[in-house]
């Protein structure tokens, strides 16, 4: 086979391959927006579905949720929350380090920091705790007159629920551990598949313990898992793949060196050093 022949083979290799990428990643976002169309219309046409599911995770004879007594379900439960934050400790460190020293390089790629640490923040934190379960007055199942509780049950939709805050819709347990989608979009493309599947797995059962423990309907763990893919996908979009707002990491990096720099110039005076008014980073790249 000629040079030209393998060039041009490669050039549409490489095409395919970024078409495909691209289909996958049009795909992904189809099929999340299609999940959350059925499940919104299913269990808004139908809200009783919520009950009975969260029925099978109930014992009527001693009135309560059975696994919430369970010692190794809370170890379970706590586990799955140290792991999904694992995954956000080394940008978190990576972070710390470079407003505290400026001069030194960030310990990671930039993009990858900050697309952990915005997602999570946005999944985890904002979305979920801010945004929704504090303003969304959706009573969890083990309070609802169903199970025993004081407090009449609502539907996904409705926020007027007599929950006065830490309520039920969404799961911000279940929105952490679908969170794990952001590690698995930065695996190696042949790894990404199965961490994809992981991902999901893992959201699934996180949010299936938090169902057992009566403490969120099917819908809040359906739909935790939703949010936190589109939060996923839209900042790997806006980092990596949107030509208009796609970061580098040297770009990065010199802006975090130029934020910290006041804060690291002054603590040096402080110690009888003077590092300038302003610090020699690259701006480009």
């Amino acid at each position: 086979m000629s040079n030209v022949t393998r060039r041009r083979n490669g050039t549409l290799f490489s095409h395919a391959r970024v078409g495909y990428t691209a289909a996958m990643n049009r795909t992904g976002l189809y099929i999340a927006l299609g999940l959350a169309l059925f499940f919104g219309l299913l269990f808004g046409i139908y809200p009783e579905l919520d009950l009975k599911v969260a029925a099978f995770f109930y014992d009527a004879t001693t009135k309560t949720f059975p696994l919430k007594a369970s010692m190794y379900a809370a170890i379970a439960r706590d586990g799955a929350m140290w792991i999904a934050w694992a995954f956000v400790i080394p940008a978190l460190g990576a972070l710390l380090v470079k407003l505290v020293r400026p001069v030194k390089p960030l310990m990671m790629s930039g993009r990858t920091m900050v697309f952990l640490l915005a997602t999570i923040f946005l999944s985890a934190i904002v979305l979920s705790n801010i945004v929704f379960k504090s303003h969304w007055g959706r009573p969890r199942p083990v309070v609802v007159t169903q199970f025993n509780g004081a407090l009449e049950f609502k539907p996904w939709w409705d926020p007027r629920g007599a929950c006065p805050k830490n309520c039920s819709f969404f799961s911000g347990e279940g929105a952490t551990a679908f969170w794990t989608y952001a590690p698995a979009a930065l695996a190696p493309p042949q790894w990404r598949p199965v961490a994809y599947i992981a991902a999901t797995t893992f959201g699934v059962v996180t949010g299936g313990l938090r169902m057992a423990f009566g403490g969120h309907f099917l819908t809040d763990v359906v739909f935790s898992g939703i949010a936190a893919f589109l939060v996923v996908w839209l900042f790997y979009a806006l980092i990596y793949r949107w030509p208009s707002t796609r970061l580098t990491d040297a770009g990065i990096d010199a802006w975090l060196t130029r934020f910290a720099w006041p804060g690291y110039r002054w603590m040096q005076r402080r110690l009888g050093r003077d590092v300038g008014t302003s610090p020699h980073v690259r701006r480009d790249a």
